[in-house]
């Protein structure tokens, strides 16, 4: 049955994309609450550890990925969901995760913004790439065709324009921006979970047969992508503080964009589908438990 992986195709409707585009917008507009140009002056005057966690991101995980994939050799939708899932900028909930860390949340949140933006152009740049590079993944490449330029619009339109309103909210009318902060954080993420709990649900039976081909990939791969992040500021020498931002940002990925991108341009093919749902749950899971972790060591001090 795990050999029919590829061949698999979710249900997933054209309105449910929408609906889930449109959702991925509102957590976006809803973290970018949080932002001011000023959080970025800084990082400016001393970019040093931003450009460590944007190069561990676009550049560190996708090698990694990829020497992954040539170790492991999965079936190629799979190869190609985590070629994908690393392509994508860091996760919404990173941000969360790195403040319950005791890591520099400015940090965490300007990299989020800023590899949003920069996501434009380094997402489909490397699924292209590296996509290319693996035979099984550079077929199902040339068999959809995937148009650069409108994973860009795509981008563009899911992340980069609420985070460019939210900032722009943020800095017109604060008062306002102050008062629906929280509750649209709290909502937006509560209908984005709920909306990814209905399309598990939808797709169940699909789930349970196929989990045990992906389940221990997704895990290593998120490993990997952790210890990788954790490898490349250690060797920038950045501070402890800095270095656990890095980390999670380069561990938590966006799988609800992977998602979108995946049902836009690849017909939620499966093994890709599967690849981001986990990705979804299980870097959080993940994420929190090192965060734990950091902190207790943090505070053992």
């Amino acid at each position: 049955m795990q050999g029919d992986i590829d061949g698999v195709l979710l249900n997933f409707s054209p309105a449910s994309l929408t609906l889930l585009n449109g959702i991925l917008a509102i957590v976006m507009f809803a973290i970018a609450l949080d932002l001011r140009p000023a959080d970025f002056h800084a990082l400016a005057r001393a970019p040093r550890s931003l450009v460590t966690g944007l190069v561990s991101q676009f550049v560190v995980l996708p090698v990694l990925t990829f020497l992954f994939i040539l170790a492991v050799q999965p079936r190629p939708s799979i190869a190609l969901g985590l070629i994908l899932v690393a392509a994508c900028p860091g996760g919404n909930i990173s941000n969360f995760i790195t403040h319950r860390a005791g890591g520099n949340t400015a940090l965490s949140v300007s990299m989020t913004a800023v590899a949003t933006v920069a996501a434009i152009v380094m997402t489909p740049f490397n699924i292209g790439l590296w996509g290319s590079l693996y035979a099984p993944t550079r077929q199902i490449l040339r068999e959809t065709a995937i148009d650069p330029v409108m994973v860009a619009v795509t981008v563009f339109a899911m992340l980069v324009l609420p985070l460019c309103l939210g900032i722009a909210l943020n800095v017109t009318r604060p008062a306002v921006a102050a008062r629906i902060r929280r509750p649209m954080q709290m909502l937006s993420m509560a209908i984005f979970i709920g909306f990814i709990a209905l399309a598990l649900a939808a797709n169940w039976g699909f789930f349970l047969a196929y989990i045990g081909a992906v389940a221990a990939l997704v895990i290593a791969h998120n490993t990997l992508a952790l210890g990788g992040g954790f490898l490349t500021a250690t060797l920038a020498r950045v501070s402890p503080y800095d270095r656990r931002a890095i980390t999670i940002e380069t561990g938590i990925q966006n799988s609800g964009l992977g998602l979108i991108l995946i049902f836009a341009f690849f017909h939620g093919l499966g093994g890709m589908a599967v690849v981001a749902a986990l990705w979804g749950v299980w870097h959080a899971i993940s994420g929190l438990g090192l965060a734990w972790l950091m902190a207790r060591s943090e505070a053992a001090r």
